[in-house]
């Protein structure tokens, strides 16, 4: 069965993104869900799914069931980090073309800076990484830049370039949390964290959340926003610890991608605007070869001069990113509002002129799991 253009995303929204004081991980959420429920004209009572995970909270489901006050027929839960979102929206599309639900939200907010001001996980070190003594998971993304640039000769200026791109897109955008100007020459001077992983090739700490109103196609453009239509989407999981990747230059991407584009019926040429998860620089140069943007071990020349960057032929993470914008600890949903929000055409200076297919793509876990999904206007279908 094909999911192509069966369902569609009519609201999307933000809260609390970069600093929310005294506001909780759910508060955000709920924040979220409010202000995506209003930009789609829906009544929370008319919600009969939703799909989540919180921070810290293993059965954050339930609890945000119980904080809305809503009885759903179906709650999602299922938590692969931060590719867990994209997971969601096929999942809705799902239950929307079987017509098990009529009106699917799906969330996340977390208070990460303000509540710590660093990484706040429930996932213990894997049992034989444990003895090393790795930074979580900065370590494990290190080991495959580290092989990257052995194996194909990636150097640190290619990763600079990465996020000097984010921040580019991020002057662009007044919501970014980080809006400084930064250079090649700044990020590789910037501290070394985790080699040869620096403390500018590292996505931010922020507090943020951010919610979508998913519905079928058919009564999609009965809702105040233009309709942006799930086309395509796909999953790749290859391991969960670091130590057991069969190779760390090759996620699942490769999988996850492939199976999108083959549901919408496009190719990594058709796409005009690309959101990845880039929780470090190095992730955003396995993506875009996995993903079919380049050959394998010709990322780093791909984006070296500002092929992803404002003004560059491939838009890619146009709202900064995680790496200049938002992330608070799971990023997969900020990619998602950010594409619906290109594909409406409402992101003033950093629009895409014509913007009419989306890919996003979510990581979750340590390079563990890669969720793809496509997304269209209207012209699409």
């Amino acid at each position: 069965m094909s999911l192509r253009g069966k369902a569609a995303i009519v609201g999307a929204a933000l809260a609390g993104c970069g600093e929310a004081h005294g506001r909780t991980s759910m508060d955000i959420t709920i924040e979220a869900v409010h202000g995506a429920l209003a930009d789609a004209g829906v009544k929370l009572s008319e919600v009969d799914a939703i799909a989540t995970c919180q921070p810290l909270d293993l059965l954050s489901g339930l609890t945000l069931v119980q904080e809305l006050g809503i009885a759903p027929k179906f709650t999602m839960n299922n938590r692969m980090g931060g590719s867990s979102f994209l997971s969601h929206t096929m999942w809705a599309a799902m239950l929307l073309e079987t017509g098990l639900a009529e009106t699917v939200v799906i969330c996340y907010g977390s208070n990460q800076r303000t509540a710590s001001g660093k990484l706040m996980t429930a996932i213990g070190l894997p049992t034989y990484e444990a003895p090393y003594k790795p930074m979580f998971p900065l370590s494990s993304y290190a080991l495959a830049a580290d092989r990257h640039m052995h194996q194909f000769g990636t150097t640190r200026e290619q990763l600079a370039d990465v996020a000097v791109a984010a921040r580019g897109w991020a002057q662009k955008n007044p919501e970014a949390f980080v809006r400084d100007p930064l250079t090649r020459e700044d990020v590789i001077a910037s501290r070394l964290i985790s080699d040869p992983l620096r403390v500018r090739d590292c996505c931010l700490v922020t507090d943020g959340g951010a919610a979508l109103v998913m519905r079928r196609a058919e009564v999609a453009v009965d809702h105040p926003q233009p309709p942006v239509y799930f086309l395509g989407g796909g999953e790749g999981t290859t391991h969960r610890d670091i130590s057991e990747m069969a190779d760390l230059t090759v996620t699942g991407a490769a999988q996850s991608g492939a199976a999108a584009m083959a549901m919408a019926g496009v190719s990594a040429a058709d796409i005009d605007v690309v959101q990845l998860y880039d929780a470090f620089t190095i992730n955003v140069i396995l993506f875009l070869e996995d993903l079919g943007f380049c050959k394998k071990g010709e990322g780093g020349a791909f984006v070296q001069g500002g092929r992803i960057a404002p003004g560059g032929e491939l838009p890619v993470n146009t709202n900064g990113g995680g790496l200049s914008c938002v992330h608070p600890g799971m990023y997969g949903m900020f990619t998602l509002v950010e594409a619906v929000r290109q594909l409406r055409g409402q992101t003033g200076e950093r629009q895409i002129e014509g913007a009419e297919l989306a890919l996003c793509h979510g990581n979750g876990g340590v390079l563990s799991s890669q969720v793809t999904n496509i997304l269209g206007t209207s012209a699409t279908l």
